[in-house]
């Protein structure tokens, strides 16, 4: 990812990028905005709130858009019409109509944004499947390392709580595989009376894993925990509460983790 915008940046065009906004600015102050009468702001919002009332409520961004685009169009043409001396049936007043031209042809994206309207972007996402035919699901995400063995019960974005017998902040280990397998050998030698390890917890992400705690958890971090009744932190996603109290927090739990001897 460093790489790749570091490539970026090196190629941005700099000096052209820079000469397009000394054109844009330019431009912008030249540019006469045309100020319609808050009256007047009112009445084309009324009647757009009106074009929009007789679509389904079912109506997609694409049907909203062509509906005010389709009442933008007649309007334009009216107020042109009176602009060139012909007379219409129509409500614009003439004194308004060259300043409706300029605001709804060269002007409409700021009087848009004047009066409120906003319609979101329908956005249609189709999936390639270039899958040959016949040919399995692979794994979605794939850890890095030697594939985890059955007696590690890996869990892919799942952190357990426990009690650390080895603190992960000081404990980085290459791979998830090497993070188990140092949990089973805790196990393995723990002495008489010591708690073993029965949890493991690994960062496998390069740019480290969040915590809700106050250190910087980081890749490779390898956390050994017992607990007589594993328990679960956090699951696939952090929950809308959750990250509603923890700005910080990303959608998805970053760590790996397993309860071995399950």
């Amino acid at each position: 990812m460093e790489e790749s915008i570091r490539i970026r940046k090196a190629s941005e065009p700099v000096k052209l990028v820079k000469l397009v906004k000394q054109i844009k600015e330019k431009y912008l102050t030249e540019e006469k905005i045309v100020e319609l009468p808050q009256p007047v702001k009112q009445k084309i919002t009324d009647e757009i709130l009106g074009r929009l009332r007789v679509l389904n409520a079912s109506a997609n961004a694409t049907e909203l858009q062509d509906a005010v685009e389709s009442w933008r169009n007649e309007k334009l043409k009216e107020a042109k019409q009176i602009t060139h001396g012909k007379t219409v049936n129509s409500t614009i007043p003439p004194e308004e109509a060259g300043m409706l031209v300029r605001a709804l042809e060269s002007s409409w994206a700021e009087l848009s944004e004047d009066i409120g309207l906003w319609i979101p972007v329908e956005i249609v996402h189709k999936e390639h499947d270039d899958k040959p035919e016949g040919e399995e699901e692979s794994e979605k995400e794939i850890l890095p390392g030697r594939p985890l063995p059955p007696e590690c019960h890996g869990e892919l974005h799942t952190d357990y709580d426990g009690a650390a017998v080895r603190w992960g902040l000081t404990h980085h280990k290459e791979s998830a595989y090497d993070c188990c397998q140092a949990c089973l050998d805790h196990a393995k030698h723990a002495k008489e009376g010591e708690n073993k390890c029965n949890i493991w917890v690994y960062c496998p992400y390069e740019t480290g894993c969040y915590s809700p705690d106050i250190y910087e958890h980081k890749h490779g971090e390898c956390w050994l925990k017992y607990a007589e009744k594993p328990r679960l932190n956090f699951k696939n996603k952090y929950s809308d509460s959750y990250r509603n109290a923890h700005p910080n927090a990303p959608v998805i739990v970053p760590w790996v983790s397993g309860v071995v001897g399950a």
